[in-house]
């Protein structure tokens, strides 16, 4: 195999990353241990170097905190109004999000990553819009301290005692294309403390206090100084996939500990950990499992688990590779992920075996370039020549052992019965074809049985047939017959080529059947994946993905299971109705909540509270505990064999990405909801306070004048002030009417009584209704020849043509005509009302129907903004549309669409109708 050649899939997928990137803007951080290193100040200088290279480079916020010489830096750039929002009486300043997309600079500074927009604003994480603007193309310069990483919240606040509360999801700060570290040693930063360059002085004497003591500032320093170079690391292994470079770089120390399924795997782990902590290095440890390890009994391979959960707890990083060399697998994974030392045993084959065979040690030794090789000693053997015990390590309670290996023995043994009976029959059939064809195709009939052996048994009852084939071959189909002796050299040779042939080819195909299992369960936890993932997908609520997680872990593991998240408290809890196991309403919910408050496994097999009945295992991702996961195993290895414990990990990783999307997108909604009807409160309030102050004053004014009146009123003054009562008193009721109509339609509890009805009566009857409003205008009617019937409520559609004539009416001058036309089709009845106006305000067409959204007109009248609102319903209910838009002549029309359903009734023709004066 060729190490230097690059994998297609990488390519592939390195690609598809360069597109995104050069479609996305450059995200760079300026990063600190804490406030007043000079984040700010080092990028206004380096913004002062790219406005010097005529790069469009504009500040859309920076905060200054009173720093003058941070102030000074902003002139010659061009500074981004910001948006102003009232919030509770206070006006706050905030990022104007829109106006920079607007302008689309090519670099624009954001300062304070971590920052938490105020209410009313696109987002509530200011990251999230500096995210909208690397989407939209736009470079961006911020800046950030160590504190508001999600990752180290609550390190940090144990260290300073201080809980931050304004966070960055840590793959923000691990997505940026570019981080440099501002650093200032604490004593400085304590000097500029206190000269008051950092805050005021009341601010700077409380500081100096609390958050900013010297230990604090010089664990924050190192926490900074640690995810930097973490960042750089990063970094360079990504250059050196991208050039693909192989060759390790001896830039920092990585240790990778090799183990095998021996009793040398846990002093292994013990000498790397011991290693890694004097270096201060990172170490991973690792098992690679060959097709010939992969047939090894079931203890032998629980032994390896347990190794591996031993160099998980001591810190490591383990990993299991499959791979048909062992020696080509440490190589490569030396080499993607920059290994500088390997550990691993003395090799065990000696003499002509090491000369023939082959070491693992030997390969690494000449291939493994630039690593250096640290080999661990076996202990010496006692007087009977036996070393460690392999007892201790691989049987931890030997009667299941031994029941598995009685199953294993029948197994060898059902093999070999069934190599003998298939030789037999290649016997028969090579008997039959004796004399008839030459030995070499006879010999070809043996090599098929060989081939089916080894297809169906492995690799011993395969070479047992093999010989066992040559010996019959030899016997019977070989002068002299009947005897293993040969009277010819060349028969031998032929012999020989036979039995080789059939070596290689039982031991070929015994990988390619080991392979293939392997493909097969891999192809399985694809399968697996692929089915829950496409059904998380779908999910809407929690309790579709938790009903989803407990059946593909009762399909996959064979375990019957429950999830148990927190309840407001923070404390587990069963979760409510009857979807949960009877076997499991015994879970212990004291190890549940272990888990929950340490994130770590606990329970049945594992070294925390190992007499639990259950597995329990946390649900969370990297910034959250969502809850656990109780696991009842029937057979625990099938949850602690390597491939079946990560594709646990991976299921539970899907299941908290679901349930964070769903409860994301829940409080999305409220928000939204919340906001809305914030706002609708708002506008409410504001139409109603209004147009409900103007008729009550007048009512109050008449009828107080009627009270006080000491009969020097007029008759006539008397009915004036009476008329005006009734008439405000008409306009109360017509608001509250609306609102109310509005509140029913928003319900859904109003159903339209549809009938076929005339259109020209319904359109005479809002005429009749609204004469005393029209006297003065022309009115113009325009209907098809013929009686045009419309099913549909007609009281309903005569509100709608009231609501449009009376803002036709409130916004257009005095005398000027108004006109109703309707257009006949198959299906359809389309009815329009005009003016001639100063028309619709332009962009404005489609806010016309929200509710409580007036056009500003100094001659128009008072109203609440629900009219047009009311009329959009009202259509909608009926199946209809309703739009509108400005006449080419000049004013707007108003035009909405009414289906027929089916054929109107057959009305005798009347004379069709014309104009109406």
């Amino acid at each position: 195999m060729n190490l230097e050649r690059p994998d297609p899939d990488d390519l592939l997928a390195r690609v598809e990353r360069d597109q995104i990137r050069a479609c996305r803007g450059r995200l760079k951080i300026f990063f600190g241990a804490a406030a007043g290193v000079g984040k700010t100040y080092s990028m206004l200088l380096a913004a002062k170097e790219k406005r010097a290279e005529n790069i469009d480079i504009i500040v859309g916020l920076v905060e200054t905190h009173g720093r003058k010489e941070t102030a000074a830096l902003l002139e010659g750039l061009e500074v981004l109004p910001s948006r102003q929002i009232d919030y509770r009486g206070t006006v706050l300043h905030e990022f104007d999000l829109d106006a920079a997309l607007k302008r689309k600079p090519s670099i624009i500074i954001v300062d304070e990553l971590a920052h938490s927009n105020a209410q009313g604003c696109r987002h509530p994480k200011r990251w999230q819009d500096i995210e909208e603007l690397l989407e939209a193309g736009i470079d961006v310069y911020t800046a950030l301290n160590v504190q508001h990483l999600e990752s180290l919240n609550d390190d940090i606040g144990q260290i300073s005692g201080i809980r931050v509360w304004e966070t960055v999801p840590d793959t923000v700060f691990e997505q940026a294309d570019e981080v440099e570290l501002v650093d200032l040693p604490p004593d400085e930063l304590l000097g500029r403390l206190k000269d008051g360059k950092v805050y005021v002085p009341q601010q700077a004497q409380e500081a100096a206090k609390n958050f900013f003591r010297k230990g604090n500032l010089i664990a924050l320093r190192e926490m900074a100084l640690r995810q930097t170079a973490s960042r750089v690391d990063a970094q360079m292994l990504d250059y050196r996939e991208n050039h693909f470079i192989r060759d390790v770089w001896q830039v920092s120390e990585r240790i990778l500990v090799c183990i095998g399924p021996n009793t040398l795997a846990e002093r292994l782990v013990r000498a790397g950990k011991r290693f890694a902590t004097s270096l201060r290095a990172e170490w991973i440890v690792v098992y690679v499992e060959t097709p010939e390890l992969q047939r090894l009994p079931a203890e032998k391979r629980d032994g390896v688990l347990r190794i591996l959960r031993l160099a998980e707890q001591l810190g490591a990083e383990t990993a299991t590779l499959s791979a048909p060399e062992m020696s080509t697998a440490i190589i490569k994974y030396s080499n993607e992920r920059n290994v500088t030392k390997i550990v691993m045993g003395k090799p065990t084959r000696r003499g002509w075996k090491r000369l023939f065979l082959g070491s693992v040690v030997d390969v690494l030794i000449s291939d493994a370039h630039n690593i250096n090789l640290y080999l661990l000693g076996s202990p010496r053997p006692d007087k009977n020549g036996n070393g460690d015990k392999p007892e201790l390590l691989y049987r931890k309670n030997p009667l299941p052992g031994l029941g598995k290996k009685r199953l294993a023995q029948q197994k060898s043994i059902q093999g070999y019965v069934w190599a003998m009976l298939v030789t037999i029959a290649s016997t028969v059939l090579a008997y039959l074809m004796f004399g008839k064809f030459a030995l070499a195709n006879l010999s070809m009939v043996f090599l098929l049985g060989v081939v089916f052996i080894a297809t169906r048994y492995g690799r011993g009852p395969s070479i047992f047939a093999s010989f066992l084939g040559v010996a019959i071959f030899d016997f019977l189909f070989v002068p002299p017959y009947f005897s293993f002796s040969v009277s010819d050299s060349q028969y031998l040779v032929t012999l020989l080529a036979m039995l080789t042939v059939a070596v290689l080819v039982s031991s070929l195909m015994a990988n390619v059947r080991s392979q293939a299992k392997v493909a097969g369960h891999r192809e399985r936890r694809a399968i697996v994946l692929y089915a829950m993932s496409k059904e998380l997908t779908a999910s809407q609520s929690e309790d579709e993905i938790v009903c989803t997680a407990v059946h593909h872990f009762y399909t996959e593991f064979g375990s019957r299971n429950v999830i148990l998240f927190p309840d407001a408290n923070g404390r587990i809890v069963y979760p409510t109705g009857n979807d949960m196991p009877e076997s499991l309403h015994g879970a212990d919910l004291s190890v549940a909540q272990w888990v929950m408050d340490h994130n770590e496994i606990a329970g049945q097999g594992t070294h925390t509270l190992p007499g639990a009945e259950a597995l329990y295992f946390p649900l969370s991702n990297k910034e959250t505990m969502l809850g656990v996961l109780v696991l009842l195993p029937v057979n625990l290895r099938r949850v602690f064999l390597p491939e079946q414990q990560k594709l646990l990990e991976t299921l539970l990783g899907q299941i908290a990405q679901a349930i964070i999307r769903v409860r994301l997108t829940e409080q999305a909604r409220k928000t939204q909801v919340a906001m809305e009807a914030e706002r609708l409160r708002n506008s409410l309030l504001s139409s109603i306070s209004h147009d409900l102050r103007t008729p009550l004053a007048t009512i109050v004014g008449s009828a107080s004048t009627l009270v006080e009146d000491d009969n020097s009123l007029k008759p006539e003054d008397k009915l004036e002030l009476n008329r005006a009562i009734y008439e405000e008193a008409q306009r109360m009721s017509s608001l509250v009417n609306n609102i109310l109509d509005m509140a029913r339609l928003d319900a859904g509890t109003v159903e339209p009584n549809k009938q076929w009805y005339p259109l020209d009566e319904i359109i005479g009857v809002v005429l009749n209704r609204l004469q005393k409003r029209l006297k003065g205008r022309r009115m113009t009617v325009k209907l098809p020849p013929g009686i045009l019937m419309v099913y549909v409520d007609a009281v309903m559609i005569e509100q709608v043509l009231i609501n449009l004539l009376e803002n036709a009416l409130r916004y257009t001058p005095d005398n000027s005509p108004l006109e109703v036309t309707a257009k006949a089709s198959a299906d359809s009845v389309e009815i329009s009302v005009a003016d001639q106006g100063q028309g619709l305000p332009e962009g404005g067409e489609n806010k016309l129907f929200e509710k409580f959204y007036r056009v500003r007109n100094e001659a128009a009248q008072s109203g609440v903004g629900l009219g047009l609102a009311i009329c959009k319903a009202i259509i909608e209910v009926h199946g209809g549309s309703i739009h509108a838009q400005n006449r080419p002549e000049g004013g707007a029309v108003f035009s909405f669409m009414i289906p027929l359903g089916h054929a109107p009734p057959v009305v005798c023709q009347e004379e069709p109708c014309g104009m109406v004066g």
